[in-house]
C-alpha cells in the first residue's frame, strides 16, 4: 500500500532544503535552516522561468525589499527550473531592464523535491503552483496561501500578514482583528470587550 503524502499545514515545522540558487547572476548553495537562525523567511514558490505573471510578481516583492529587509525577512523564490535556466533568464530580463537589481535567490527545485515536501506540486503540469509560506525564526510555518497558476499574489497583503504574525509575536497577549494594520488597535481576548490601542 502506498503511503500517504503528508500535508504541511500551519503550526508545522518547515521542511528543510538545500539547493542550488542564483544570486547576484551567480551561482550558490541555499539551505533554508541557516536563514531562520536569525530572521523570518517567507517562501515564494512559482511555476515558470520565462512567463508572463511569475516575473511581475517577483519584481513587485524585489521593490518591496527595503521593507521585508525592515522587518527581518528574507524571500526564497523556488521554481522547479534548473539554475541555468534561472541564470539565463535573469540575464535576459536584465537586458529588458527588469530583475536588473535582483535582491533575493532564485532557488533550483529540478527534482521536485522541495515541491514535494511542501505539497505544492501541480503534478499534472510537473510545475509549483503560486504558493506562499511564511516561516518564523523558530522555523514554524505561520502562514500559507495557495494560487492557481493564472493570476498571482498580492504583496500588500502579505506584508500586512507578516506584520500581524510579528506584532502578535512580540505581545502575545493581543490579537490582530481582520484587516489590521501597524497602529490599528488590537484586542485583548483575556479581557472582555477592551482594545487596545497600539
Amino acid at each position: 500500500m502506498k503511503p500517504q503524502k503528508r500535508t504541511i499545514k500551519v503550526g508545522d515545522k518547515a521542511p528543510n532544503f538545500i539547493a542550488q540558487a542564483v544570486n547576484n547572476q551567480t551561482f550558490e548553495m541555499v539551505n533554508l535552516s541557516d536563514y531562520l537562525k536569525t530572521k523570518y523567511v517567507i517562501l515564494l514558490f512559482y511555476p515558470y522561468d520565462f512567463s508572463f505573471v511569475c516575473p511581475t510578481e517577483i519584481i513587485s516583492f524585489n521593490n518591496k525589499y527595503d521593507t521585508f529587509h525592515q522587518l527581518n525577512t528574507q524571500i526564497l523564490y523556488i521554481s522547479a527550473d534548473s539554475h541555468h535556466a534561472h541564470l539565463a533568464w535573469v540575464q535576459a530580463e536584465h537586458e529588458l531592464h527588469r530583475l536588473a537589481d535582483l535582491q533575493y535567490p532564485l532557488v533550483s527545485d529540478p527534482t521536485r523535491q522541495i515541491c514535494d515536501k511542501y505539497n505544492v506540486l501541480d503534478t499534472k503540469l510537473g510545475v509549483p503552483l503560486r504558493a506562499l509560506f511564511i516561516i518564523d525564526k523558530l522555523g514554524i510555518i505561520q502562514y500559507t496561501a495557495v494560487h492557481n497558476l493564472n493570476f498571482g499574489r498580492s504583496v500588500d497583503e502579505t506584508l500586512r500578514v507578516l506584520q500581524a504574525l510579528q506584532h502578535v509575536q512580540a505581545y502575545p497577549e493581543q490579537y490582530c482583528p481582520a484587516n489590521w494594520h501597524p497602529g490599528d488597535d488590537t484586542i485583548n481576548p483575556g479581557m472582555k470587550n477592551e482594545v487596545i490601542i497600539t
